[in-house]
């Protein structure tokens, strides 16, 4: 599976779930770290926990896929799950408006513009 496919089923699974929101933001021209960010948010901290449970339990069991890392479960605001390629951010609403990640990765200049910059 491929990291296009990979963050395609990942949005799938937020969705079921009830997730909102649910976006996919290739970074692929932009940053080393991944190919694709999958952000979604969630209206509760408990609702958020579920999710990132959720991504974590279907693509184990159905994919045999674990998270590199995960990170923010203890206030479950703001959880990461690294899939290598396939960054999964899912937010609880303020934190989601504060940090604006779509807003960030989509004014960053992909690493070609930078390149023809510099020449």
């Amino acid at each position: 599976m491929d990291s296009k496919q990979l963050a395609e089923r990942i949005k799938g699974i937020l969705e079921d779930k009830k997730a909102t929101d649910v976006e996919i933001i290739e970074v692929a021209q932009k940053t080393i770290i991944a190919e694709q960010f999958v952000i979604a948010t969630g209206t509760s901290t408990t609702q958020i926990k579920a999710l990132a449970e959720e991504v974590n339990y279907v693509l184990k069991k159905e994919d045999d896929l674990t998270p590199d890392h995960i990170e923010g479960v203890s206030t479950a605001r703001w959880i990461l799950l690294d899939y290598r390629d396939v960054i999964v951010h899912i937010f609880h609403p303020e934190e989601r408006e504060n940090y604006s990640l779509e807003k960030l990765w989509a004014s960053r200049p992909s690493s070609e513009d930078i390149i023809h910059e510099e020449s």
